[in-house]
């Protein structure tokens, strides 16, 4: 019989209509997409933590499982809707289920296809896996970059004096001084000494420049107990010093590092770009970080003050050990500061040399507790605060040869009103100074080429020259030979 069966409307249905309804299933896959796509919604979360590339992916594979799983029941919700259909005034029983049975093949006609289903899954899974090592790396970022302390105080202090300090000359080159402080406040300093109400002193302080052409460094140290004009200075509670003549390290001790900027700078007449702090327990969590440092000692150490105790010959430091050892003056050598800072430079040397040969720059698993060590206990001033800045930093000095990374101390003698004080060396101190200044090459030998006055060989011109040697050592020759 050729009765034509006809939907609820009255309209007869084809097998043209059929291939409409199924295409009606792909339309009904697409257009369930988007409605599951919220899904995806998360990546901008995520997007702050530089991982918006992953997480889309992430959104991309949700959306796809939830269009396949919108097209399966758009499939059935069709197969439904052919249904009534069958139920008309001018068809027979038989002819109504003859007629919706091509409907109900077309719904068993697409079975899952495993294979694809399974890729998939297995992207899915892929891009979660980067996800979270994306989001891993910007939680260790956050956190290295929240260890930095800012010294906003010298920063402001710095400004208001703005008008006296040096006019840079070689813009490319930087000049960073570095503090050691010997703060007894802090976890883990304490056991070094009384707190004396938070006050600190600057033990150690080196003017590392790094020349505008990346291919050398020039350390040069600064005796605590050299004479310097001090100029007035902003106390820690708000009132000013006046200018004195005095021990360099009171500088800090007055000011904090804003004021050893200043007596630095009036000094040498070299602009300090950058400063950094660093304390007892950042130094030794850092020779931690990099596995120790290897020394070799001539004779054996004993000294209470430094809490050291070491045996004669080569042997490898660790952090603790290695603290004690630039610490101690009075059980090793001459007692004197000149002596501990010429051991301080070699094992600097020797700690520089480590951090090359181990490729710890370039390597993120060596390099991380590193940093992780010395953030935790640095402090900086606004242009060096950031883990970026500091990790700029290091990778532009870090194709420096270890032969021209060089350790000095600023031409100094015991000065002439008091022994227990030192003096600069005139005119030696300003032709280095000059060099500095100028981002000229500085020439650094070892003890054994001092001429024979024991200073350094300076010509008898005012002006800096190349030709002008000081004594010193570089990260090349370490303290094992």
């Amino acid at each position: 019989m050729d009765t034509n069966v006809t939907d609820s409307a009255g309209t007869p249905i084809g097998p043209a209509d059929r291939a409409g309804d199924e295409g009606a299933i792909d339309a009904v896959s697409e257009s369930a997409a988007p409605s599951t796509s919220g899904a995806a919604g998360t990546d901008k979360a995520i997007a702050a933590a530089g991982t918006d590339k992953a997480m889309a992916a992430v959104g991309t594979l949700t959306a796809g499982e939830s269009a396949e799983a919108a097209g399966t029941g758009g499939a059935s919700r069709t197969a439904t809707a052919t249904a009534p259909a069958a139920t008309t005034t001018h068809a027979t029983a038989a002819d109504t289920t003859e007629s919706a049975e091509p409907a109900a093949a077309t719904t068993l006609a697409e079975p899952p296809n495993r294979t694809r289903h399974w890729v998939r899954w297995a992207a899915f899974g892929t891009s979660l896996v980067v996800l979270a090592a994306a989001g891993a790396a910007w939680w260790s970022y956050r956190e290295l970059d929240s260890n930095i302390t800012t010294d906003t105080t010298a920063a402001a202090e710095l400004e208001t004096f703005e008008q006296e300090r040096p006019t840079p000359i070689a813009l490319d080159a930087q000049n960073i001084l570095i503090l050691g402080s010997d703060t007894r406040a802090g976890e883990g300093n304490r056991k070094y000494g009384r707190d004396d109400g938070g006050s600190q002193r600057s033990d150690t302080t080196i003017l590392l420049h790094i020349a505008a052409d990346r291919q050398s460094a020039t350390a040069m140290s600064i005796p605590r107990d050299l004479m310097a004009e001090i100029p007035n200075c902003r106390r820690a509670d708000g009132t000013r010093s006046t200018a004195q003549f005095a021990q360099f390290n009171g500088a800090f001790t007055i000011g904090g590092a804003a004021c050893t900027i200043r007596t630095v700078e009036k000094m040498t007449g070299v602009r300090i770009d950058h400063h950094m702090i660093l304390d007892f327990s950042g130094f030794k969590s850092m020779v931690d970080a990099i596995g120790g440092v290897e020394v070799c000692l001539k004779e054996p150490i004993d000294d209470a003050d430094a809490h050291l105790k070491l045996d004669s010959g080569r042997q490898k430091l660790d952090g603790e050990e290695a603290l004690g050892y630039v610490r101690a003056r009075k059980s090793i050598g001459d007692g004197s500061d000149t002596e501990r800072m010429e051991r301080q430079q070699q094992f600097l040397g020797s700690l520089v040399k480590k951090v090359q040969s181990n490729g710890v720059l370039l390597n993120p698993a060596k390099l991380y507790p590193l940093l992780e060590a010395a953030t935790k206990s640095l402090t900086t001033d606004p242009g060096l605060d950031s883990l970026k800045e500091l990790y700029d930093l290091a990778q532009s000095v870090r194709s420096i040869p270890t032969e021209k990374v060089q350790f000095l101390t600023v031409p100094r003698q015991p000065h002439t009103a008091n022994r227990n004080r030192d003096e600069l060396v005139q005119p030696a101190a300003n032709r280095l100074f000059g060099q500095l200044r100028e981002d000229t090459p500085i020439t650094v030998l070892p003890q054994d080429a001092e001429t024979e006055s024991g200073l350094p060989d300076a010509n008898a011109s005012g002006s800096p020259s190349p030709a002008t040697t000081f004594t010193g050592t570089n990260a090349a020759v370490g303290m094992c030979k």
